[in-house]
């Protein structure tokens, strides 16, 4: 944090309340901010901020004098007293890609914190490109990916290299299953990448001729491959996501992950049909959003605010299955909760906030990782919440 921190009126502020996770967002603070926390919401409707407040004040009547602050991200100087106003920014606000520059600039000028729920690779590259130096400069720390991307992986595969020898090279490969129904902000966000595949690769190389490679250390990503894993009792797809790049980001900036370090990251359904089915939906996908009428129908399928009921919401769950290997260890480790695309998004969202908040963290500054600005810290709180990081196994066949 810059020099101004204990002068800022809030220490959280929570931006994009209005929308349909942004909303599930303020009402976990409202019920576990600790006393005595400062937090205001902030957006572009006051109408709508208020109508926010009202149903947190439910919650908790003192929240009916919560603070509300008008802010666009078309209007640089608003997001600026935002970010001034703030020790830690909160934005629910995408696609990222169309609509979040403006307010990492402000954070990353002002040296507030800020965390995100992105899962876009061309925004964060972007993002490291335009605003990391100056964040570094503030000591603003700027953690994107603070969701379902990526925290199961990123804080997954620290919890499981923790379990492996030290100072050995290492290989974890981790494999996902789940269920329920993502938002529109994030499938919103899935359209837009898909469509700008091109222009993502492009960032992705100016990315890495800037930011270079560790020294004496290698990390690397395995190469993804469809296949029937009978370690996990499933098919193995490769997931075209961000999770992991920022599991290798932390791997680069943590020597804990030793001097070789290798992670695969993996889809994991029960059956072939299946396998097959999402392997050519994500095809479509990627194909349609190439055509601009046929880009537009996509995006018109899902309404901003929109999401599924609290019932749906409840029998959905998520579970990330990790199976690290080094130094003549093998250990089989297990991430796992409720709905992912909204519930638990929301949670892990607002925690590590509260996390950059609150706690005890090691000194990091400019675009850092979860693993690497919060690491355990965010682990323990994400545990103390309900989210399951468990050992499974110390071994596994084959």
């Amino acid at each position: 944090m810059g020099d101004m921190t204990e002068e800022r009126a809030y220490d959280i502020v929570l931006f994009g309340a209005t929308g349909f996770t942004g909303a599930l967002t303020a009402a976990y603070l409202a019920r576990h901010a600790p006393a005595g926390a400062r937090w205001a919401l902030a957006g572009r409707n006051p109408r709508k901020l208020a109508a926010v407040r009202e149903e947190l004040a439910g919650i908790d009547p003192a929240l009916g004098d919560l603070g509300l602050l008008t802010a666009d991200v078309t209007d640089p100087a608003s997001l600026r007293a935002v970010a001034e106003s703030a020790r830690v920014v909160i934005t629910t606000v995408g696609p990222y890609i169309t609509h979040g520059d403006a307010l990492v600039a402000a954070c990353a000028a002002a040296g507030t914190d800020y965390v995100d729920l992105t899962g876009e690779p061309e925004f964060v590259d972007r993002t490291y490109l335009r605003h990391h130096a100056t964040a570094v400069a503030s000591g603003a720390r700027l953690v994107h990916a603070c969701g379902f991307d990526s925290i199961p992986y990123d804080l997954g595969v620290l919890y499981t290299v923790n379990r492996l020898p030290v100072g050995v090279p290492l290989t974890v490969e981790g494999f996902v299953r789940a269920s329920g129904t993502f938002s529109a902000g994030t499938y919103h966000s899935a359209i837009t990448a898909f469509s700008r595949l091109r222009e993502s690769a492009r960032t992705a190389r100016e990315r890495r001729a800037a930011e270079g490679r560790p020294t004496g250390r290698w990390v690397r990503g395995l190469p993804g491959r469809a296949r029937f894993d009978r370690r996990v009792g499933g098919w193995a797809l490769p997931a075209p996501t961000i999770d992991p790049q920022v599991v290798l980001r932390s791997a680069r900036a943590l020597e804990r992950y030793g001097p070789e370090f290798a992670y695969g990251h993996n889809i994991s359904v029960r059956t072939l049909p299946v396998a097959l089915g999402l392997a050519g939906g994500t095809l479509g996908l990627v194909g349609l959003a190439q055509v601009p009428p046929a880009r537009d129908w996509l995006l018109a399928r899902k309404t901003s605010g929109e999401g599924p009921t609290p019932e749906l919401r409840a029998k959905a769950w998520f579970k990330v299955i990790f199976l690290g290997e080094g130094g003549g260890r093998r250990v089989v480790t297990e991430v796992a909760g409720g709905d992912p695309g909204y519930g638990e998004t929301a949670k892990m969202l607002a925690e590590s906030a509260l996390c950059l908040a609150f706690d005890d963290l090691p000194a990091t500054s400019g675009q850092v990782t979860t693993a690497t600005a919060m690491g355990d810290a965010l682990t323990w709180r994400l545990i103390a919440a309900g989210i399951s990081f468990r050992v499974r196994a110390d071994t596994w066949e084959g």
